[in-house]
Formats: structure tokens, sequence, C-alpha cells
């Protein structure tokens, strides 16, 4: 205590010998020294080198001084506390009919199932290894093997992620002191005619500074909290595009891989369809050869396969574009890229009779360099997907959870220009040594410091600051309603995708009948021609009728292939927001 008040004392004894006021030997003291800058004086206390009581009481004041804003910067941040936007979820989906599909079962009775956990019950991970297919896992692999991204699509969207994450360390950087420190040597003369000369002191003198500065701007109102709060917020929607993203470029590997699949499916049905009519013209030129054919009845049979033979190179067509499509995503260059052919389902040609006769100017069949011992399954079946609840959908679509980040980050905007109705208030403070002689530099007596705080308050503005918030409580109302659509079309996507599986199901039950009728319609006029019962007009139309629903039947198998990657593209493949950063 008689050390402090000494301090005070001389606190005190402002303007006046403070050596003399205490006027004890090696006590503690200030000297009021005076520097030459610029043509000006500045007063600066410094402390000597004897004096550890005061500048033990100066760094205890100035700790409680942090200690104190530390506190105060500590309040609740100005702006409302976010409340994610309310939504209410069906209680179930209305389109379950498929049989490839898992739905929950109804709600028990007087009570319901518990809203939410994303991952019970769920497609997790590699959710294209459902289909059981080694060809199509090697393709998706390919877009982001070992967890780095292929695909320049995907790695632009990683990126973007990467650098709003830096942004977030940037906005949490303002919240601690800034510090720098400087050394300085040099040699000056000051004018003899200007107001800093002394006759007593030579004009030309050195001068060496050793400095440190320190500056802070405490966040009482929360403007910078508010501000790191919408940075993380946008880093997540960030995060969750990126999800978005990779989903969407492994289901466009699937719905690709799988048209590409029934594309050579057709091209087995029409290959095997031209031999059949190979073998058909070639016995019409001998029953017209034999005096029992017609002319026209060669003539048909030659525009049948031509017309057949047109169709097979119109589907390498299809198949070309959609294996450049795949190897874009796989970021292959398309010149060095081949998928081997393997049809998604089997038709069997039908037997005809021998024919010497061979085809001509028949497509290539795609390259068959696939790797060894991969198995390829000459069939595939569409697996069952577990749907789960209606309301565990907004924890599992990536692009819902982009948009609720979003609508947090509007939330902190506000927050952010509330705060501009507040004082800005910033703490300073500068130390180091400053000596004329190089040998006194690092001295006691050439220490200097200075602390200093200011406030600052924006009185008019007309009426800047009130429009700047109502423009962020408006852009957070549009955040919330883009929110709330994003939801409404997630629940429009699953229901289409649904539906489309249903639909497409009983379609493709009835055009397996359809096909089977007309094989044996086939069957039928293919045996009457022969006997001679019958013109040849009557095989074509019977054949035409079988080849229209055998492709029809491809495409729907083909389309329920889609649907199903539709469905879990729909679902969020196996994401949930707990896979965003924190």
């Amino acid at each position: 205590m008689p050390a402090l008040r000494s301090t005070e004392k001389l606190l005190a004894l402002k303007g006046h010998d403070f050596g003399r006021a205490i006027g004890e030997p090696g006590a503690p003291s200030l000297r009021r020294s005076r520097f030459c800058r610029k043509g000006g004086k500045t007063r600066l206390w410094t402390i000597n080198a004897g004096c550890p009581t005061l500048a033990a009481f100066l760094f205890l004041r100035l700790g409680w001084v942090f200690v104190g804003v530390s506190l105060l910067t500590g309040c609740k941040p100005v702006g409302p506390n976010y409340s994610r936007p309310g939504y209410q979820a069906p209680a179930a989906y209305k389109e379950t009919g498929a049989s490839t599909v898992l739905a929950p079962p109804p709600n028990p009775a007087g009570g319901g199932w518990r809203p939410a956990n994303p991952s019970d019950g769920m497609i997790r991970g590699q959710w294209w290894e459902i289909y059981q297919d080694p060809q199509l896992n090697q393709l998706e692999d390919r877009i982001s093997p070992k967890g780095q991204p292929n695909n320049q699509t995907l790695r632009q969207a990683l990126e973007t992620y990467l650098a709003a994450r830096d942004q977030v360390t940037v906005a949490r950087a303002s919240l601690f002191p800034k510090l720098s420190a400087g050394v300085s040597a040099q040699r000056q003369r000051i004018s003899a005619n200007g107001p800093s000369y002394s006759p007593t002191k030579s004009p030309t003198y050195d001068d060496f500074m050793l400095s440190g500065q320190a500056s802070w701007e405490p966040d009482f109102w929360g403007r910078i909290r508010r501000t790191v709060e919408a940075a993380r917020s946008n880093a997540q929607a960030s995060a969750a595009d990126l999800a978005s993203i990779d989903l969407s470029l492994h289901a466009e590997m699937a719905a690709d891989y799988f048209q590409l699949r029934g594309l050579d499916a057709e091209t087995a049905l029409l290959r095997s369809t031209v031999a059949d009519l190979e073998g058909q013209l070639d016995l019409t030129q001998r029953l017209f050869t034999g005096g029992i054919g017609t002319d026209a009845d060669v003539a048909q049979a030659k525009t049948q396969l031509e017309t057949t033979r047109a169709q097979l190179i119109d589907v390498g067509v299809a198949r070309a574009q959609y294996e450049h499509a795949i190897g874009t995503i796989a970021n292959v260059n398309p010149s060095e890229f081949s998928i081997p052919f393997l049809q998604l389902v089997e038709f069997s040609a039908q037997p005809v009779a021998p024919s010497s006769a061979q085809p001509a100017a028949l497509p290539s069949a795609p390259s068959l360099n696939q790797p060894q011992n991969l198995a390829l399954s000459p069939n595939l079946v569409l697996p069952r997907i577990p749907l789960g609840l209606p309301s565990q959908l907004l924890e599992r679509r990536p692009d819902i959870a982009a948009a609720e980040r979003r609508v947090a980050a509007a939330n902190a905007q506000i927050g952010i220009a509330v705060s501009a109705f507040y004082p800005t208030i910033s703490l300073n403070g500068t130390g180091g040594f400053e000596s004329e002689h190089a040998e006194s530099w690092i001295q006691g007596p050439s220490a200097l410091w200075s602390l200093g705080a200011q406030a600052t308050e924006l009185l008019f503005d007309a009426g800047q600051r009130h429009a700047l918030t109502d423009q962020a409580r408006h852009a957070y109302e549009a955040q919330a309603a883009a929110y709330r659509s994003q939801v409404l079309q997630a629940f429009n996507d699953v229901e289409d995708q649904l539906s489309g599986l249903r639909i497409l199901e009983q379609e493709s039950a009835a055009e397996q009948k359809a096909v089977a009728s007309a094989q044996h319609s086939y069957e039928i006029s293919n045996q009457r021609y022969r006997g001679g019962v019958t013109s040849y007009l009557e095989v074509l139309t019977a054949e035409a009728a079988l080849l229209q629903n055998q492709r029809t039947s491809i495409d729907l198998e083909t389309r329920q292939f889609a649907a199903s990657v539709g469905l879990v593209r729909s679902l969020g493949g196996g994401w949930d927001a707990s896979q965003l950063p924190k």
C-alpha cells in the first residue's frame, strides 16, 4: 500500500519535478522529456529503468482495463438471434406404390414417429453400390478418387468452399488486438531558421527508435461477432453446395451409365433383328426364284432390313454421346476413353432359316477393353430404396442445408447493420525506446509509451443506417422465402421420382405382356408365310410390332433405372446435415 500511495501522489503532481517530490534516492521516478518531431515539441512521460514499482502499477492498471473491456465485449451482440425458419413437413409421402421403394410404416396409434434422425435406415456412403454393378462403381470412383476431386466442376466447388472457410478466419481475426513493431535509424539536420532550432544544441543529430504499436477495437456491440457468424454460415453454405454438386455428378454419372447400357440393349436387339431379317430376305429370294414368291415380297424384305440397319446406326450416335458425357464427368479425354458393350436387359433372338447373306455396313461393336477380373452381370435388378420420414428430408438434402445456412448469414447481417447505430470505440498503445546516441538507445531513460482510447459516433447520415437495416431485414425475408421454396421443391422432386417409379413399373408390366403377345403373333405369321398360307406383308407387320414393343420395353427398363437414381438423388444420397463443418 505505501508504494501505491506514493504512485498516486506522483500521478497527482502533474507538471512538477517528480524526482524532487519524492526526494528519496533510488525511489521510483518519472522524467518529463522533450523530443523534436518535425519542427514541433511533444511531451512524453518516460519510465526510468529504476522504477519497477511504477511500471508494475501501470501494467496492473492496463491489465485491469483489458479485463474490464473483455467482460464488456462478452455481452449479447445487437440484432436478432437466429431461429431456423419453420416448415411443416407432411406426415408421409403420397406416391409410395412402387415395389422398389421401402416406405416407413404408418404412425402408431396415439402418436407419431420421432421426427428426424437422418442416419436411421438410410442409404449411406457410396450409394451407387446398391446397384451392384462393378463397372458403374469403377466409373463413380473416378469422380473423386481417394477423396480428391478429379472432376473440374467439383474442384471449383471445393476451392470456393476453401475460400469461404478462409473468410471465417479473416473475420475472426478482428476480435483480437493488432500488434506491430518497427525500428529506424536516421541522421537529421534541422533548419537554423526553423522554430525547433536551439543555439545551445547542434542542428545535426542522430535518431534511433525501436517501437511497438497495439490497437484494438473491442466488440462491445457484437458487430465483429455477427460478421464471424455470417462468414461461418456462408462457409457452411459453400460446403453444402460442394456436397450438392458431388451428389449431382455421381447421380448424373449413374443415370448416363444406365442410359448407355439401355442403348446397348437396343443395339443387341437390333442386331438380332437384322440377322432375322437377313434370313427372311434369303427365304423370300429363294421363294421368288422357285416361282412361289413375288418380287414385291423381296422388295419389302429389303426395305425392312435396311430400315432396321439405319435404326441400328442411329443408336450408335446416342451411345457415343453418352460415352463422351461419362468421360467428361470422369475428367477423361474422350479420345482415350471407351466403355465396354454390355446390355441392360437381354432379348433372345428368334431362330431363323440358315442364310449365307452377310450384313452390310453394320456399326462396329464398342471397345471391349474392360479391365481384367471385372465381372459384368448381363442383367441388373432395381434395388429397393428406403424412403425414411418426410421430416428427415430437411436434414438429408445438401441444397436445403445450403439455403438454410444462407438464411442464417442474412440474419447475422441484420445485427451488423444495427451495430452501426452504436459508437465505435478503439484502444491504442505505443511503446519503445528512442535516443540520439546508440549507446544509450536501449536504456530506461530512453523508454517511451502512450495509451489512448477513442470513441466516435455518427450523428447524422440522412437515414442511411435505417435504410441499410431495412435492407438487411428484407434480404433475410428473401432468403427465408428461398429456403421454404427449396424445401417445397425438394418434396416435389421426391414425389415426382416416386410417381415415376410407380407408373413406370405398371407400364413395364403391361409392356411385357405386349411383347409376349407380339412375339406369339410374329411366330404364327412366320409359320404361315413359310407354309405359303399368307403374304409376306403379314410377317413384316408382325415383326415391326414385335420390334417396336421390345424397344419400348427396353426404354421403360432404362427409365426405371434413371428414376431410381433420381429418387436417390432427391433423397440426398448418403448425405446428412451432420457432415457440415462446424
